[in-house]
């Protein structure tokens, strides 16, 4: 059987990294991802996918993306049972990321490393070889 998920979207929050009680990291995030047609309104309809990532993949998440990021997610499709506080059964759908990649260039919002200084002319006297 298969139960592979790949999507791209964006964090609709800064993503936190948290440990379990036996010290495992583990973060929960939402990604909006936009569908491939338009509405009636005109508009991209989207949804907004809850993802649950764990250990390394958990770190690199929280190190290197923040809310509004795009970001590609590779996983599976869990559901999990459970009571909300009124006593009602529930079910939650959850892609469980195991990879995570970069879609964005980092470059085109980042500051150069390195200012440029002018460029100033010198005689051949000045060249110290």
């Amino acid at each position: 059987m298969i139960n592979k998920v790949i999507l791209t979207g964006r964090l609709t929050a800064t993503p936190v990294l948290k440990k379990t009680s036996s010290d495992v990291p583990v973060t929960a995030f939402s990604v909006a991802v936009q569908r491939q047609y338009k509405g009636p309104d005109g508009n991209y309809p989207t949804d907004f996918l809850n993802c649950v990532a764990w250990r390394n993949t958990a770190e690199f998440i929280c190190k290197y993306f923040q809310k509004g990021e795009l970001i590609a997610l590779v996983g599976a499709l869990q559901t999990r049972n459970y009571e909300d506080k009124q006593g009602s059964k529930r079910i939650a759908f959850e892609v469980i990321c195991d990879e995570a990649h970069f879609v964005e260039s980092k470059r085109k919002n980042a500051a150069p490393d390195v200012q440029a200084e002018e460029f100033q002319e010198v005689s051949d006297d000045e060249l110290p070889f």
